[in-house]
């Protein structure tokens, strides 16, 4: 069994009413309200691009508000080598070149020995971008090397990991990652090549950002209460907003131990910026700032565009239907069988 197998997960293809929506909003804040601790101050972010003015809320915030998608073809690290390498931006022609490309090849035939994934009808529809990174900080579009403390963590973690076997052969569903078990997609700024999809409600005091994979919710209160104690952490990190100008700016800690973010863990302190620049787009930036991971801060610029056209979220039914991790687990299974009869038959 090869970990390119897909793991199962199913949408359901209802299309939701705004009625439904909008239920589905207010049921959100009745649970912010409900779970809202005690309030407290925040953290000055970097420097950013001025705003255009936005819309606003009936109480007078920028207004957020709408279904909106992320999916780029445009990489998070800026290639090494090939054609793109030593680029920092290309023609949108190119770029929709590429987008286009990269769409037609989800309905290639799988290479052999595997069962294929997704083809391009499950695919969300992607935004060519004129960049070659969606890194824009440091000025390379690479992730900083790691710090020592990081890499002789990451480096133990995989020592560990080859005492149990390879690491495409999953010894345990531990083995497997939170998303593959249905458990959490966990915070992860750059979206996936399917269900890219996010929805934001607001409310006086909150902001809530709604992510289609795994139909997880971040629910952000803007009144400067304290983050909790750093002993409760959650998949999705403890966060807390406020308004710079027209900006969106969220602070997140207390993720999980078992998160992981490009080999960052508990440790990340995440700053998140959403500033609506049009009708049609949210200038999304986040900044990963983990200095027991990696020697220096980094930034993300990617644009969250709008869905129209009374496209919706869609259903996420995770577990129904999945056979992935029975699978996944047999097939490692079978392999090491296969291997060892070859080896006794030398």
């Amino acid at each position: 069994m090869r970990t390119s197998l897909p793991t199962g997960f199913r949408h359901g293809l209802l299309e939701r009413e705004d009625d439904m929506v909008q239920r589905g909003c207010a049921a959100l804040i009745v649970i912010a309200v409900a779970l809202a601790p005690a309030p407290a101050g925040g953290q000055p972010p970097p420097a950013e691009p001025a705003a255009s003015a936005a819309p606003r809320t009936p109480w007078g915030d920028p207004d957020l508000q709408g279904q909106w998608n992320s999916q780029t073809s445009t990489p998070l690290e800026r290639p090494a080598e090939g054609p793109l390498a030593d680029r920092e931006t290309l023609p949108i022609e190119e770029a929709a070149t590429i987008e286009a490309t990269n769409r037609a090849n989800f309905d290639l035939p799988p290479p052999e020995g595997s069962v294929g994934n997704y083809n391009a009808f499950w695919r969300d529809v992607g935004r060519a971008l004129p960049r070659t990174s969606l890194i824009v900080d440091p000025p390379d579009g690479r992730i900083p090397p790691l710090s020592a403390e990081g890499r002789a963590r990451i480096e133990a973690e995989r020592a560990e990991r080859s005492t149990r076997g390879p690491s495409n052969s999953p010894d345990t569903y531990t083995d497997l990652s939170p998303w593959t078990r249905c458990i959490s997609r966990g915070w992860n700024g750059i979206g996936s090549w399917y269900s890219s999809n996010y929805q934001i409600f607001q409310t006086p005091g909150y902001v809530v950002v709604f992510q289609e994979l795994i139909h997880e919710p971040r629910i952000i209160p803007l009144d400067g209460r304290p983050h909790l104690p750093p002993s409760v952490t959650q998949w999705m990190g403890d966060s807390r907003g406020r308004w710079e100008g027209d900006t969106l700016v969220v602070e997140t800690t207390n993720f999980d131990p078992k998160t992981s973010y490009q080999g960052s863990r508990d440790t990340l302190h995440l700053t998140e910026r959403y500033t609506r620049v049009d009708a049609d787009t949210i200038d999304y930036r986040f900044t990963v700032d983990d200095p027991r991971t990696f020697t220096r801060p980094w930034t993300v610029s990617r644009p969250m565009t709008r869905i129209s056209d009374r496209v919706s979220i869609f259903e996420y039914a995770c577990h129904e239907g999945n056979y992935s991790m029975a699978g996944i687990l047999a097939g490692a299974r079978a392999e090491e069988r296969a291997a060892a009869a070859a080896e006794s038959s030398r």
